[in-house]
């Protein structure tokens, strides 16, 4: 067995014209993903409307999340959310500098691993 340790402030890259989404460990019933986020934000008219329960916690930068039902969310370094299944939400901006550095746990709690964004 070889066990090596990775963090999650390492190997950035300069340019990210697309927000990055890393896969770091995936079973059936759960996915644990870096994502880094320079500036990014939701396309407009359109909510995340996800399958899976999401526990997220931002690392580094700061970002609005939005949500169909309730107002705004700030992030800051540190602030986690839990997103059950279904809740439409938005990311309404990221900072560039620093890059938004997001831990994110998908928790699969039906039979699909779709993910749906729909318009408003």
């Amino acid at each position: 067995m070889n066990i090596s340790p990775a963090s999650l402030f390492t190997d950035i890259p300069r340019q990210l014209p697309e927000e990055l989404c890393q896969t770091l460990f995936q079973n059936p019933n759960i996915r644990i993903e870096r994502i880094l986020s320079k500036g990014h934000y939701s396309a407009e008219n359109t909510w995340y409307d996800q399958t899976q329960t999401e526990w997220v916690v931002l690392l580094q930068g700061q970002a609005r999340i939005s949500f169909v039902d309730s107002a705004p969310i700030d992030l800051n370094p540190g602030d986690y959310l839990l997103l059950p299944a279904h809740c439409k939400h938005r990311v309404d901006w990221t900072t560039s500098e620093p890059v938004c550095i997001w831990l994110a746990i998908h928790i699969q709690e039906e039979n699909s691993n779709d993910y749906q964004n729909v318009g408003d």
